[in-house]
């Protein structure tokens, strides 16, 4: 594949990508009887070319090593082929290193059940991956990846080697050679013109920088030429091991313009205003249950099989706004990729769209709110099987490396069987949005105030500890009625203002909250995001289960430690000294 422009709209997005590239690649066994080197390219159309980029991949499969090419092989076709298969959602990071962790494990496995351990499948790699604007390297062994701009060839990668003789080295690092892998990873910016070069030592080896601008240089304009000029450089100057290489050149980048990411995003006309007994695609309007100054919510019913969902509508105040539209379109394509008991359903429309709305399930229930409001129960078993719950459906957004951003009581439904649900994803953050290129400014929507955690509030850098910090916000309201750093948290604007406020044990407010709860809560609330907990898991689990660690020393008064036994024994003791006067004073 050598060149590729974008044809397809992006589902996420409704924009095209613009990147275009023309690359090209040569291998060869050269003076040895058998080519170990692997290499391979993947161009993909849009969808995929927005959300998962370009591909490159070469590896080198160590000649010691029973089956070197085998590995050198698997690694670059089934890193091509898995890549390509992770969720839309996640960063190139993720994805490229969790296929990575996968196959050097099963390297490594296959490589431990050959009567010579650590010998079998064992092999280099390098990766390049082009998504939107940026480079995203990645490196293990002795390959090489180098940038060649503007005349000059820069080395990305370092080569994992170590020297133990002005004439011997060996590979430190490889695919396959152990259980863990350690990747090198890095981010480059791009600029059109940019060629990018990827070879094995078979080339870098005998092949010096002066003679390799030279030949791009030279060839800049017909890639594959340049691909078997180097390789043919290479084993003139002498190589004796397989000769691999792969170019790559940027011939546009993803720069659309305001005017055309507009008409991309105004594909489909705001709908009119609804009211009940209106139709809509198909859809009858049955009530209207929320209205604000961004959308519209309400319940229809499908005409041709009276199934009910509910429908959100954008406001039509936003209708020439292409951030709030973009952000609008995200939310549909956001919940169609979480499955998960505890997260609201998106629904496909029976008819195709005239007009921009999505559905999702109607769910018989009431928000968390109004359920706490009319329960008015601190009862604590009920409280921390709904925030186990919800915290099952905050885990799945977060394995799509989406944030929430605006947990609070009011996007939570509580349904006829008491479940949690999460209903809304119009603040969400989505990592493998954010890495493609917009020329407009995206529209931020920041999460409720009670509710969201200090970083968020002073506009520094989301992370899944801030929507552990609105959970555990939920969890200690659920408990107490209470915010746990009372009316002034409201009022904070600055971090400083934040590190003022003292936290209030959940305890001191309901007395039937044992301290090791209050732990958890206290560690999931910490101002600092680093004191909190790092991963959901650990909250959940130590909501259910004392945790020592979160429990002051014995110095701690007994009606801290645990108030319930301390109230009981008082009014046992109480109750006993009663008897004693009592039993005095009959005596008289």
């Amino acid at each position: 594949m050598k060149n590729a422009s974008a044809a397809t709209p992006v589902h996420a997005t409704h924009l095209r990508s613009a990147l275009r590239v023309n690359a090209g690649q040569s291998s060869l066994a050269g003076r040895k009887s058998a080519n170990e080197d692997a290499v391979g390219i993947r161009i993909p159309s849009d969808p995929l070319l927005t959300t998962k980029g370009i591909a490159l991949a070469i590896a080198d499969g160590v000649t010691d090593a029973e089956h070197g090419k085998e590995a050198s092989d698997i690694c670059v076709q089934n890193f091509l082929s898995d890549y390509y298969s992770t969720p839309d959602a996640w960063s190139v990071k993720t994805s490229v290193q969790r296929v990575l962790t996968a196959l050097n494990r099963w390297l490594y496995s296959q490589g431990v059940s050959t009567l010579a351990p650590h010998r079998g499948y064992v092999t280099t790699l390098s990766v390049l991956v082009i998504k939107s604007q940026v480079g995203y390297v990645f490196h293990v062994g002795d390959s090489r990846i180098y940038r060649f701009r503007e005349g000059t060839l820069e080395q990305l990668t370092t080569d994992h080697v170590t020297r133990i003789s002005p004439s011997k080295e060996y590979l430190a690092r490889a695919v396959g050679i152990d259980v863990r892998l350690d990747i090198d990873f890095r981010q480059v910016d791009l600029q059109e013109g940019d060629v990018f070069l990827t070879c094995t030592d078979g080339v870098h080896q005998f092949v010096n920088r002066a003679q390799l601008e030279s030949l791009i240089a030279n060839n800049k304009h017909d890639i594959e030429q340049a691909c078997i000029a180097i390789n043919e450089a290479a084993l003139a100057n002498g190589s004796d091991d397989n000769t691999s290489c792969q170019l790559l050149r940027i011939d546009q980048l993803s720069s659309a313009n305001d005017q055309d990411i507009y008409q991309k995003l105004s594909e489909l006309s705001f709908p009119p205003a609804l009211q009940p007994g209106a139709m809509l695609d198909g859809l009858r309007i049955l009530e209207e249950l929320h209205a604000s100054k961004r959308s519209q919510v309400y319940r229809v019913r499908d005409e041709s099989n009276n199934a009910v969902y509910v429908m959100k509508t954008p406001s039509p105040n936003f209708e020439d706004d292409p951030a709030y539209i973009e952000r609008f379109v995200l939310e549909e394509w956001i919940g169609s990729r979480i499955d998960s008991a505890n997260v609201v359903k998106v629904i496909t429309p029976p008819k195709p769209r005239k007009f921009l709305y999505y559905l999702v399930q109607n769910i018989d229930g009431q928000p968390l709110g109004r359920w706490l409001r009319e329960f008015n129960s601190r009862e604590i078993n009920t409280a921390i099987r709904i925030i186990k719950n919800i915290g099952r459906g905050l885990g799945a957004i977060h394995r799509r490396e989406t944030l929430h951003q605006d947990l609070k009581p009011d996007n939570i439904l509580i349904d006829s069987k008491g479940n949690p649900v999460i209903i809304d994803f119009g603040s969400c953050r989505v990592a493998g949005i954010q890495e493609i290129h917009t020329p407009i400014e995206r529209d931020i929507v920041l999460g409720t105030l009670d509710y969201s955690a200090p970083e968020v509030l002073t506009l520094n850098p989301p992370t899944r500890g801030c929507d552990i910090y609105s959970l555990a916000i939920i969890a200690y309201e659920m408990l107490t009625g209470k915010h746990p750093y009372g009316e002034a948290y409201a009022r904070c604007k600055t971090i400083d203002d934040f590190k003022r406020l003292e936290y209030r044990p959940a305890w001191s407010h309901n007395p039937l909250v044992p301290v090791w709860l209050d732990g958890a809560l206290k560690k999931a609330l910490q101002i600092d995001p680093q004191q909190r907990y790092q991963e959901l898991s650990e909250f959940l689990f130590d909501l259910e289960h004392p945790n020592k660690e979160l429990i002051q020393g014995k110095s701690q008064p007994w009606v801290e430690r645990n108030p319930l036994r301390f109230w009981q024994a008082f009014s046992a003791a109480l109750f006993m000294l009663h008897l004693f006067w009592l039993f005095l004073w009959i005596r008289q």
